[in-house]
């Protein structure tokens, strides 16, 4: 089988006509989901640790939820029945960073959540025997344990997050991978293009978890 591959096409005219502005898209898409994923994700921790029961069920019905359904499926939803709620179109790029932030939030807050009870309750009591507060004793003593002691994790799942941008093709969200597509067919090249962007992925992403993996070995030994 002869697949009679050619990518002499591919030149930085071609990356920055087409597929730059879909890189760029899903960095920015991956760093706002992910701050804005864990800020929601701590908020989601905090509650289902706070053994108030009002607050636990809310947020664990969110993290389960969120969890069991498959992210394509959420991203459709969100696309298809946000506009008819707010009785307007919304477009894609926003939809997804909407849908991005609610859905990694569910992840985040499982690995905060274990970040969290990674810290020993013995510093929690003396807050309190020192005159600290609930929210001071999370402020100052374990969140801040929480964050170094799961860095990595977070780090992890970030780039997972990246790699799931590419899901925003669905809804026509000009990302990384719609950028490589529509340059395969103004060259009437698909399959080098897709070829490409796989390696593409693979390079970052392999390139991330070597990064990550260093530093896990570094908080490794601070501790």
């Amino acid at each position: 089988m002869n697949l009679n591959l050619d990518f002499s096409f591919l030149n930085w005219g071609v990356i920055s006509s087409f597929v730059a502005k879909g890189f760029i898209f899903s960095v920015q898409l991956t760093l706002i989901a992910m701050i804005g994923g864990i800020a929601l994700g701590t908020l989601l921790a905090l509650m289902r640790l706070s053994g108030k029961k009002w607050l636990v069920m809310p947020a664990a019905f969110y993290v389960n939820t969120l969890r069991s359904i498959p992210l394509v499926m959420v991203i459709l939803w969100f696309f298809l029945l946000i506009p008819l709620l707010i009785g307007r179109p919304m477009g894609a790029e926003l939809s997804a960073i909407i849908t991005f932030t609610v859905f990694e939030a569910a992840y985040y807050s499982e690995i905060m959540r274990a970040g969290i009870q990674s810290v020993p309750k013995g510093q929690v009591y003396a807050g309190y025997a020192v005159g600290m507060t609930y929210a001071q004793c999370m402020k100052l003593i374990v969140l801040p344990q929480a964050f170094r002691n799961m860095l990595p994790v977070l780090l992890t799942q970030t780039i997972i997050l990246f790699q799931d941008t590419s899901l925003v093709y669905a809804i026509g969200a000009y990302d990384l991978l719609k950028g490589f597509e529509v340059a395969g067919k103004n060259f009437n090249r698909p399959v080098e293009t897709y070829l490409v962007a796989a390696v593409v992925y693979f390079v970052i992403c392999f390139s991330l978890s070597m990064l990550v993996r260093r530093l896990q070995q570094k908080i490794q030994i601070i501790r």
